[in-house]
């Protein structure tokens, strides 16, 4: 199987199956010297940890990361960084039946119609436990820019029908909602929504935005690598997303070109600024210097309780309902992901952008 790699030089591969003996990824291309270990990394792969809430999946697993190469006291070496988390409960005695039909919203059919065969037993890749190893990633890459000064910041913006109020957000509430809303007073009618759709046996969707601050101009590259186009890359490689938009996104074909234009002024200190953000902080698929700012539809979880219709493979038409542990919504969980998909994403256009300049060069090497 192809695809299993993600980036130029900063660059990830994840390994691993649902329930297999782990789940694990190789980051590549690290530079030497970051400050590292493994409750660092531990703090990103427990905001997607199972279990914590009744909207997650019962499965407990506690999603302890080993760092098994490239750290050596405390810092990283250049080398490859290899990382494994153990599946500690996995019961694939859940999943035996399905093994002969296919599941409504899952990529059972279209496994079988590439390979022939297919790992049935919560999904194998397919599995929203593969990005584990994204998250541990991720976190690497957030340290890295945190260097840099740049933060990623993501959150929950709307759950089903229910969406936050900017002006009723705070981001210190992130760790008082069991669904990472910054505004509670949504958060309640979301967590009531969903009571809903538990009792009903079925499941929601919702709306996860990312906010990137720091970012100097100048970074992505304008033809094929534009900064936009690799981060819409990287976020739909996340199974569960279905939508992506930057800055203004689909409201721009309502607007006029005078509506949609970001004006630009030179503030009191000289600094070039922008009078208005509809871009999401690219233009040419390069970085403005002002905030990034994107959106990601997430579907709802399909494995649900409730009947829906699907055929087994001696072609018949049956009736299905999903037992095992699954998320009533993906979006808490999906939220961590998103944000080290898109430091993931930063770290590796920050390094290609290092030689985009003679003088950035010379700094490097030049005595």
């Amino acid at each position: 199987m192809s695809g299993s790699s993600f980036g130029s030089i900063f660059k990830i591969t994840t390994w691993g199956e649902s329930h297999g003996k782990g789940i694990g990824v190789v980051v590549d291309g690290c530079p030497a010297g970051l400050t590292l270990n493994e409750e660092m990394i531990q703090i990103f792969l427990n905001r997607r940890k199972p279990g914590q809430t009744k909207y997650s999946t019962p499965r407990k697993e506690d999603d302890l990361v080993t760092i098994l190469s490239g750290v050596f006291e405390g810092k990283t070496t250049g080398t490859p960084i290899s990382m494994m988390i153990t599946n500690e409960t996995a019961r694939s005695v859940d999943y035996s039946e399905i093994a002969n039909y296919y599941r409504p919203g899952h990529a059972d059919y279209t496994f079988d119609a590439k390979y022939g065969f297919r790992d049935y037993r919560g999904g194998g890749r397919s599995s929203g436990r593969e990005t584990i190893g994204r998250v541990a990633a991720g976190a690497i890459a957030a340290t890295l820019l945190k260097e840099l000064g740049i933060e990623v910041f993501t959150y929950t913006k709307s759950i089903g029908p229910i969406q936050i109020d900017y002006h009723k957000c705070q981001k210190e509430n992130l760790t008082l909602s069991p669904l990472y809303m910054p505004d509670l007073e949504a958060s309640g009618k979301a967590e009531d929504y969903l009571e809903q759709c538990i009792h009903n046996l079925d499941s929601s969707g919702g709306m996860i935005e990312c906010i990137i601050s720091g970012v100097p101009a100048g970074i992505g590259e304008p033809v094929f690598d534009k900064l936009d186009a690799q981060l819409a890359k990287a976020i739909f490689s996340i199974g569960a997303v279905k939508g992506f938009e930057i800055g203004s996104g689909f409201e721009v074909a309502k607007q006029l070109g005078s509506e949609n234009n970001d004006g630009l002024a030179y503030d009191e200190n000289g600094k070039l600024i922008k009078l208005t953000n509809h871009s999401g902080g690219i233009l040419g698929g390069i970085s403005d210097g002002s905030e990034i700012i994107f959106r990601t539809a997430i579907k709802p979880t399909p494995s649900i309780k409730k009947e829906q219709q699907t055929v087994n493979k001696s072609g018949e038409n049956i009736n299905v309902s999903i037992k095992g542990r699954h998320d009533p919504i993906i979006v808490p969980r999906a939220v961590v992901v998103v944000e080290a998909m898109a430091a993931l994403t930063l770290a590796d256009l920050l390094l290609m952008g290092m030689s985009s300049k003679l003088d950035n060069v010379k700094k490097i090497y030049q005595k």
